[in-house]
């Protein structure tokens, strides 16, 4: 059990660092699109930098192999958001990002319902699933990526409106989390089949379940459009609000599909979910879009004086 908490907490600090470093990357190269995915590839793979933020991450996914071996999936949940306040330090350290009242408000609100959704575990259990059924995952699964590529598209498409505020990227942020979760639940799967007495079978085993087609579809469309949601918004919002989605969403439905039993305690079941609604209503409630720019804000001023 410790060895899961230890890969946990190294995992975010690897993705906290990788995303920084990602955004820092990002920075310094001409707007990219999802539009273009080749001319996108071709730019960060000519930056050293968003190179080693890539490979944080990647070993940040190979951590979590191992916390799903270890911990049941709402536990792992539970110690992965706290790598939000290491991002957020991380953010104002090295990208000088500055997060307003109302949104230190709503992470720490969100920090509470998911310490909420942990606490709904039963005292003492260490139960960890190996198995789904397959029907299952893909009914969970497939329409989930359907909505965040819909949702990310109509983000998109309001971006592309003249005259609007700069948006905080909470749908962007939405949008990537369902994806990263549908990735979450594949992690787990895979990490069932893992096993050091044949590994040959092993390898057979996942290639016929679902799982790695899953990682290929999240790890192929979230590279995509999360690089153009860091590039366009603050990683102190947009990951935090991705990693809330994330969380929540492999917590509830992960415990469900992988037959993590529900408390059977009415305190701990109410936590649960209150849990999951208090973010879901931290989430619609944060800002859409950052404050106009002063000088933008003055001219309009001057217009209509």
């Amino acid at each position: 059990m410790w060895w899961g908490v230890a890969a946990a907490l190294l995992a975010n600090v690897l993705y906290s660092s990788g995303f920084v470093l990602e955004k820092r990357a990002l920075a310094a190269l001409p707007q990219v699109t999802i539009r273009q995915p080749a001319q996108l590839l071709r730019l960060v793979l000519g930056s050293p930098l968003w190179i080693g933020g890539s490979l944080a991450l990647a070993a940040g996914f190979a951590a979590q192999l191992a916390v799903y071996r270890t911990l049941p999936i709402a536990a792992a949940q539970g110690i992965f958001v706290s790598g939000l306040v290491l991002l957020v330090l991380l953010s104002a350290r090295l990208l000088g990002e500055e997060t307003t009242g109302r949104e230190r408000y709503a992470l720490g609100a969100i920090l509470a319902a998911l310490l909420m959704v942990v606490l709904s575990l039963r005292e003492g259990s260490e139960t960890v699933s190996r198995a789904a059924p397959y029907p299952l995952i893909l009914l969970v699964c497939v329409p989930s990526l359907a909505a965040g590529v819909w949702l990310y598209n109509s983000a998109e498409r309001n971006a592309r409106h003249r005259h609007r505020l700069p948006t905080t990227g909470v749908e962007y942020g939405v949008a990537v989390g369902l994806l990263y979760g549908v990735s979450s639940l594949a992690i787990k799967g895979v990490s069932s089949y893992l096993s050091a007495d044949d590994p040959v079978g092993a390898v057979a085993d996942v290639l016929r379940s679902p799982y790695p087609y899953l990682l290929l579809f999240t790890g192929a469309f979230g590279l995509v459009m999360s690089q153009a949601a860091l590039q366009r918004c603050r990683a102190s919002l947009i990951v935090p609000v991705c990693t809330t989605v994330t969380c929540l969403f492999t917590a509830v439905l992960g415990t469900l599909s992988f037959g993590e039993a529900l408390p059977d305690d009415p305190l701990r079941l109410t936590l649960r979910i209150a849990g999951t609604a208090l973010a879901v209503a931290v989430l619609l409630s944060m800002p859409k879009h950052d404050p106009a720019p002063r000088s933008t804000a003055g001219a309009k001023e001057l217009t209509s004086s």
